[in-house]
Order: structure tokens, then C-alpha cells, then sequence
């Protein structure tokens, strides 16, 4: 049973670590104190009460700030919104709090989901609590920095092409891509809605596979949601990996990688083959392209979705949003429809794929987490850092990131595994197989 204070105790922790380290991290837009002490206190009475409130019973989490939340403001990291307050929340969030959680605010993230560097224009740019001078990922960045910062035990983001995988890679925290439809995004800002879907992230794969089972499900309001139930995966989370086969890919996604990359990487399928799973070297056809065909999609449901706002007040975007997402203006009709042809295409060529493995295995960031500083724009930096990612989004594939190592500047590895439609708890018991003899995801960032 839970003890009587262990939930106040928890948020508290955490309300504390927002408090000493969110002037430097800048991963909360807004915190919900009063309110999240008050839920705190609730759990606990149920808990001396005997009653248990769910899966996710007094766990302090925060919300991506594009996630409606009912009563408090959701920007969408944009001044279009800075003072917006749904009067409902999104369907994840009431599963959440359905499911006991706590909710300790509104994490930031980037300008209308729309970059890798978490920067907006309604609150100062997020850092990474490794090293504050390099990026913490995006467009979830303030969820990947608060979990590592423990402001909150597990939040939500939202994958486009690498939103909740690569800040999990880069903050050194675990995050689920759930297979597109298994999670509702209604009452989410979207990007590309065929791409968009909302994930979990957290230390661990054990609490990353309790959220997914709580916001995971059916919502008819979302006309991308599939109908498809999910099994109890739970109760088999610790059944290992024996001869599951993870494939090695011989062409794109190993290539061209930072040296420590590859050594992690290599060393993190060798602790797999460990526990049992058989590595198998394999091709991808095709996944070299997919970036170039998801990029279309993905710009030009952007300009859709923000044309009034792109027309009539472009001043009010930031000039590193604008002028990336203004690039979809450059695709026409014939390209967004070779772009469908491509991916019906890709996913045959990844059925093919997953009946020859069941889980491929890549680097979720390919390089080195890259500086605030840095020359590239923001179209430059993105594209770079999801060369691994928008292949498997395109695909509508889950993918699960899982910390792996350490470069040598102290930043944190990402792992990627990726698996076919639905084989989400798959990805979940080898995240957490693979945590059971590797600490790399309970690593601390060296905050003051």
C-alpha cells in the first residue's frame, strides 16, 4: 500500500527541483503547484483509505504544452496562444488523471512543434541539464529535461518525426512513439496529423509501459484513431527477450555515425544478445529516401494547418519556425501525392521487413548532441538530427528511444528500437529487458 505522504512527498520533490534548476533548465511554461499538491493529497487518502486510484496513482508528471489541459493554458509554445486556456482537456490527459497521476504543470517544448531545439516564443529557450549550452531536443524538449531534472517522474510528448524519441535520446530518458492511432491526439496542436501522435517518456521503460497502458485506446473524436484493443501487456513486461530477433541493418542507419555513437550503440545490441535475442543483419530498402518523402508531407500539412496565421500575422511566428515550415509552400500537389505513394510503398517494403525480424535496432540521434550555438538553421538542424527517426514516422511505426551511454563531453546515447504496427509492448519489454542489467536511464544530470 501506499504510505500516507509517499504521493506529497513525491510531488513535492519534484515542485522542489523545479524551483532550484527550472531557472536554468527553463523546462516547465507553466507550473500547477497548488493544484498538483492538492491531487498529491487526495492520493494519499485514498491510499490510507485502501483504495488504489490506478496505474499511474500519485505519479508526478508534466504535460506538453500543445496537450489541452482544462483551466490551464496550453501555448503551444506560440504567442498565438499565450493565453489560451481550454475548457477541456485532451483525452490523454484525462486518462491520466483517471489513472491517479499528478500533473505539476505544462512542459515547454518548441514553437508550434516545429523544430529540434525546443525554443518558442512565449518562454525562454529550453536547455539541456546535461550541459546548458547544448540543445535538449525537440519539439518535446521541456519534457525530456524534466524528467532528467526530476521535476516530474513522467510526462507526455508528441512524435512527428522524432519529437518524443530524439529529446529522450538527447536528455538521456526513455520515450515511446506509440504506433499512429494506438493513442488518441485530439485536443493536441498538430503538425502533420498523419505523423502527429502522442507518447510517454520517462527514467524508466517500467513507468514509460504504465503511462502508455493508461493513454493508449479508442477516442472516435480523433479521426485517426484506430479501434484496436490493447492487450494486458503488463503482467509480461518482465518476460525477456529470448529469440526475439533484432536486426542489424547493413545500409543507412548505421552508417555515417560518430564513432562513440557506433561503440555505444554496438556495445547496447551485444548487452541484448546477451539477455538472449538474436542480432541479424539485414537491409532496408528504400530508408535512405523516406526522409525526403516524409519532409513534404510533414511541411505542407503545416502550411495547411497555420495558413491564416502564416498569411496575416507572420510577424508573430519566430524567423527559424517561419522560414522552415514556410519551405512547404515549395511543394505542390503532384509532390504531396508521390509523397502517399511513397509511403504506401515504404510500408509494404516494412511489412516485408518486420516478417524477417521483429524489432530493428539504430541510433536514435546519429551525431553528437549538437551545440545552442551552432551555425546551421533550424531546417539544417532538424533534418540532421532525424535522419534516424522520420523513416519509421513515415511508416507509422512505434519506436522506442532507451538511454544507452555516454559520449565523451558527457552527453547522454540514445538507443533506438523500432517494431511493426501494434508491437508496441514488444518495444517495451526490450527497453526494460534491456534495463534490468544497465543503469545508463537512472544516470543524473550534474545540476547544482
Amino acid at each position: 500500500m501506499v504510505s500516507r505522504t509517499e504521493s506529497q512527498d513525491a510531488t513535492q520533490a519534484c515542485l522542489d527541483a523545479i524551483a532550484a534548476h527550472d531557472d536554468t533548465v527553463h523546462a516547465m511554461i507553466t507550473v500547477t503547484a497548488e493544484a498538483a499538491l492538492r491531487q498529491a493529497e487526495a492520493a494519499d487518502k485514498a491510499a490510507a483509505q485502501g483504495r488504489w486510484l490506478g496505474l499511474l496513482h500519485g505519479m508526478p508528471m508534466a504535460v506538453k504544452d500543445n496537450i489541452a489541459t482544462a483551466g490551464v493554458r496550453t501555448t503551444a509554445g506560440s504567442v498565438f496562444f499565450t493565453d489560451h486556456v481550454p475548457n477541456e482537456n485532451a483525452p490523454v490527459v484525462d486518462r491520466l488523471m483517471k489513472a491517479g497521476a499528478v500533473m505539476v504543470g505544462k512542459a515547454t517544448m518548441h514553437e508550434f512543434a516545429f523544430g529540434i531545439r525546443s525554443d518558442n516564443t512565449v518562454s525562454p529557450p529550453c536547455r539541456n541539464p546535461w550541459n546548458p549550452e547544448r540543445v535538449p531536443g525537440g519539439s518535446s524538449g521541456g519534457s525530456g529535461a524534466a524528467v532528467a531534472s526530476d521535476m516530474c517522474v513522467g510526462a507526455l510528448g508528441s512524435d512527428t518525426g522524432g519529437s518524443v524519441r530524439l529529446p529522450a535520446s538527447i536528455n538521456g530518458i526513455s520515450g515511446l512513439r506509440p504506433t499512429h492511432g494506438r493513442v488518441p491526439s485530439h485536443g493536441s496542436t498538430p503538425v502533420s496529423p498523419s505523423f502527429d501522435t502522442i507518447g510517454p517518456m520517462a527514467r524508466s521503460v517500467g513507468d514509460v509501459a504504465r503511462i502508455f497502458a493508461v493513454i493508449a485506446g479508442y477516442d472516435s473524436r480523433d479521426p485517426h484513431a484506430v479501434d484496436r484493443p490493447l492487450e494486458n501487456f503488463l503482467p509480461r513486461l518482465n518476460d525477456g527477450i529470448e529469440g526475439v530477433r533484432i536486426g542489424m541493418p547493413r545500409n543507412f542507419y548505421l552508417k555515417n555515425l560518430h564513432p562513440e555513437i557506433e561503440i555505444a550503440v554496438q556495445q547496447a545490441a551485444g548487452v541484448l544478445e546477451g539477455l538472449g535475442a538474436k542480432l541479424l543483419e539485414i537491409d532496408v530498402p528504400g530508408a535512405a529516401e523516406m526522409q525526403h518523402w516524409a519532409t513534404i508531407m510533414i511541411f505542407a500539412d503545416a502550411c495547411a494547418f497555420h495558413a491564416e496565421r502564416l498569411t496575416t500575422h507572420p510577424e508573430k511566428f519566430s524567423k527559424p519556425v517561419y522560414d522552415r515550415m514556410t519551405t512547404g509552400h515549395s511543394f505542390t500537389a503532384v509532390d504531396y501525392a508521390n509523397a502517399l505513394r511513397a509511403r504506401e510503398a515504404w510500408k509494404n517494403d516494412l511489412a516485408r521487413t518486420f516478417g524477417e525480424i521483429d524489432i530493428l535496432l539504430s541510433p536514435t540521434l546519429p551525431t553528437l548532441v549538437p551545440p545552442i550555438a551552432e551555425d546551421k538553421s533550424l531546417l539544417e538542424a532538424t533534418r540532421d538530427a532525424t535522419r534516424n527517426t522520420y523513416a519509421g514516422a513515415f511508416g507509422q511505426l512505434p519506436g522506442l528511444s532507451v538511454p544507452c551511454g555516454f559520449s565523451s563531453d558527457g552527453l547522454p546515447i540514445g538507443l533506438q528500437l523500432e517494431a511493426a504496427w501494434w508491437n508496441d509492448p514488444l518495444l517495451l519489454r526490450a527497453g526494460h529487458a534491456y534495463q534490468g542489467p544497465t543503469d545508463w536511464h537512472l544516470r543524473r544530470p550534474p545540476l547544482g
